[in-house]
């Protein structure tokens, strides 16, 4: 059961963006800090976490996951150091992903050219 809720809220999630893309002058950049930034408004109000534990991956691999993790990362950082944990806390629950994809965004240049 858990497979089928986090396919249909991913899927809910994805299909939410597509309405908006179609329908609006909205670009996909536009779309992304969208999401990012109402999935880390909703991690900062504590509502995320529990629609996370409902949905599972369904809400945690879109990019309003990525938002709520920086979110969680930069609120608990800042309880322990203060204010400057709000800007260093960012990077603790996604800083491997991040470095992770750069990782692979600069191996996958090396070998693949632009399009022209």
């Amino acid at each position: 059961m858990d497979y089928i809720i986090a396919f249909l809220i991913g899927g809910l999630i994805c299909g939410l963006g597509q309405l908006i893309l179609d329908l609006t002058t909205l670009t996909p950049g536009h779309m992304l800090v969208m999401f990012t930034v109402l999935g880390a408004i909703a991690g900062g109000f504590g509502v995320y976490q529990p629609f996370l534990e409902f949905a599972k991956a369904g809400a945690l691999v879109p990019v309003t996951g990525f938002g709520a993790s920086i979110a969680k990362g930069s609120l608990l950082e800042a309880e322990r150091s203060g204010i400057i944990g709000l800007f260093t806390g960012a990077f603790e629950f996604t800083g491997q992903g991040l470095a992770v994809a750069v990782f692979f965004s600069a191996i996958f240049a090396l070998f693949f050219s632009p399009r022209s």
